[in-house]
């Protein structure tokens, strides 16, 4: 068969760009291998961004009655004395110092969520969807996918690599990856929360935090770090032991971690960090972890899926209703999305280091950077920003100086002004259409 664009992987990065180029009139077929939605963790918090993109394309409104919006995270540094926590510092990230509509996160079941994406593009005639559909090779420029007992060959203009960490869509094009691990992992699961807990939490010590992030329907999302090996050590203990350490960090939780009776429920997670080589060869583009891999601390990784999908998907529409389908002009995704990602993933990495062993030993110190960035109105700002999708504003050698604590906090009314200056606009996403080839001509 024949289609203009080939998405291999039906993820929420693949159906964003899918949902973009039907929504354009464009013949595009998405290839999706799992047979049912995974029970599996995948992201649930959406960033300003990633909702900003969701309003652009019709869907905000939808989103946002299956979501729980987050305005700031609340940071509970914590230190045991006498067998008990007790909290030595506390901050808070809050996402309305950022100058945008979408000045909040938004939890959402992340099966709901790409539900509605694929349901949207479903109601296109140029949307076409095969599950379960493995992909298996490329011949002679071909797409080799297993749908029904049988080899179907997919000739297409453009094949987009969606299929995860995996990829071999990233591997036919030589993209070279160096995966970075971490001497921690990670535990997660939802269960019931209690009714007051509605925005989000992080409660850290010397050597581990424990995130709570409340979705909808009175649920939770948690996220605890263990020692990278623990895992197995933790089981031996019962169940009861991963109850007790929830409820030390949180008395909270009592009666509600209860809720989960066996280690089947609850998902060890291992993080890896990674940034292709490169995201464009030829007619083939990679999106989401065939692309990168980011540390979960900030919770970006769905939604860097989600950005490329649009900034792909708006690109190949503008090629295709200007009658200019040179794979060269790919470039353009690439030159937009790769340095945006390369930033989020240094500032997760930041992030994680905070938490790993050479660190752990200092916990006044990330406490006390903690703690000055959220009473410093600039540095704050440009944590949300950053975080947010919206814009990038780099940290500077005296906004270091600030969280060490060497210079005063600064107070500032123009911030929401100021930051106007370092966000994406339409012509910082959308680049080739005010300057059309002239980068590529270069």
């Amino acid at each position: 068969m024949k289609t203009s664009v080939l998405v291999i992987g039906g993820g929420v990065g693949g159906l964003t760009v899918a949902l973009k180029l039907a929504m354009c009139g464009i013949h595009v077929t998405v290839a999706e291998q799992a047979k049912s939605g995974t029970h599996m963790y995948k992201g649930e918090l959406l960033q300003p961004k990633s909702l900003e993109i969701f309003h652009s394309i019709g869907l905000i409104q939808e989103v946002e009655a299956k979501g729980h919006r987050i305005h700031h995270i609340d940071i509970h540094e914590m230190k045991k004395r006498d067998q008990t926590y007790h909290e030595t510092g506390k901050a808070s990230m809050d996402y309305r110092m950022i100058n945008s509509p979408y000045s909040y996160s938004l939890m959402i079941p992340h099966e709901g969520l790409k539900n509605i994406i694929l349901n949207a593009a479903k109601d296109y005639p140029s949307f076409h969807y095969f599950q379960p559909a493995r992909f298996k090779e490329f011949n002679h420029n071909q797409a080799i996918i297993h749908f029904q007992g049988e080899d179907l060959s997919i000739e297409a203009d453009y094949v987009i690599g969606a299929e995860g960490r995996k990829s071999k869509t990233r591997e036919s094009m030589n993209s070279a990856i160096k995966e970075r691990q971490y001497d921690h992992h990670f535990l997660t699961v939802s269960f019931s929360r209690p009714a007051s807990m509605k925005e989000g939490k992080m409660i850290s010590t010397p050597y581990t935090f424990l995130g709570l992030f409340p979705l909808p329907d009175n649920r939770v999302r948690t996220v605890y770090l263990i020692p990278a090996g623990e895992y197995k050590n933790m089981k031996e203990k019962g169940i009861s032991y991963f109850h007790r350490c929830y409820k030390e960090l949180c008395p909270d939780l009592d009666g509600y971690v209860d809720e989960i009776k066996s280690w089947r429920e609850i998902q060890l997670m291992i993080p890896v960090r990674y940034h292709a080589s490169k995201y464009v060869d030829g007619n083939k583009a990679l999106v989401g972890d065939a692309a990168h891999s980011v540390h979960p601390m900030a919770g970006e990784g769905m939604n860097l899926a989600i950005q490329d999908g649009d900034i792909l998907g708006e690109l190949l529409c503008w090629m295709y209703a200007n009658g200019n389908t040179s794979p060269r002009l790919l470039e353009w995704y690439e030159r937009v999305r790769k340095p945006r990602t390369r930033h989020v993933l240094n500032l997760s990495h930041l992030s994680a280091l905070t938490y790993s062993k050479p660190f752990a030993y200092f916990p006044s110190f990330r406490k006390n950077g903690i703690l000055q960035t959220t009473r410093d109105d600039k540095l704050h700002t440009k944590q949300m920003l950053n975080v947010s999708g919206l814009g990038i504003w780099k940290e500077s050698i005296y906004d270091r100086l600030i969280q060490l604590g060497l210079f005063p906090v600064r107070s500032a009314s123009d911030l929401m002004q100021v930051q106007k200056k370092f966000m994406f606009t339409a012509a910082s996403d959308y680049p080739w259409k005010t300057e059309g080839g002239k980068y590529l001509a270069e």
